[in-house]
């Protein structure tokens, strides 16, 4: 579930480009808006997470970790409702917070479950390759749902992954 969490969040920073032209046809998006819609949460999610590290340790990793999945759940439905730039670029930049705070903590319950140091370097093998794959599946991802879907699909997966995540609850209390 640790690893579903980040491939998701790291889709999540590239999904969005392929969907730009579709963006300035049905919401009238500016260049600057597009421009900000991409960044957005890749700025909020990197001038976060440190904070959220913190935010971790102080209040402990699952708490923390299931805050950010609610978040971004949460966040990505209110994208994939949004009628305007404004709204859809808000909820980009809650996605980002959310993402702050599920990366660092996924990493800290990595520490905490795997004991075994062999099975902790095959976990954070794992959890490093979730965030190489994320970012570059984001354009394939996001240019299968255009071509079958309208723009706004995009989200969905992302609702459905923190819905059952947040079922699961698979971090361990710290």
């Amino acid at each position: 579930m640790l690893c579903l969490s980040l491939l998701i969040v790291g889709l999540d920073v590239t999904v969005l480009n392929v969907a730009l032209p579709r963006l300035v046809g049905e919401l009238g998006a500016s260049t600057s808006e597009l421009q900000w819609l991409v960044d957005i949460y890749s700025l909020m999610a990197a001038g976060l997470m440190l904070f959220a590290g913190s935010l971790a340790d102080r209040y402990g990793r699952k708490p923390v970790f299931l805050s950010g999945l609610v978040l971004f759940a949460g966040a990505s439905a209110v994208a994939a409702f949004s009628d305007g730039t404004a709204q859809l670029m808000t909820a980009r930049g809650v996605m980002g917070v959310g993402e702050a705070l599920i990366m660092p903590a996924t990493l800290s319950i990595i520490g905490t479950v795997f004991t075994d140091p062999v099975e902790r370097m095959k976990a954070i093998g794992l959890w490093s390759a979730m965030i190489g794959v994320g970012p570059a599946m984001g354009p394939l991802v996001g240019g299968w749902l255009l071509g079958r879907f309208w723009w706004k699909v995009k989200d969905v997966p992302d609702i459905l992954d923190r819905t059952l995540s947040s079922i699961l609850r698979a971090a361990p209390p710290s």
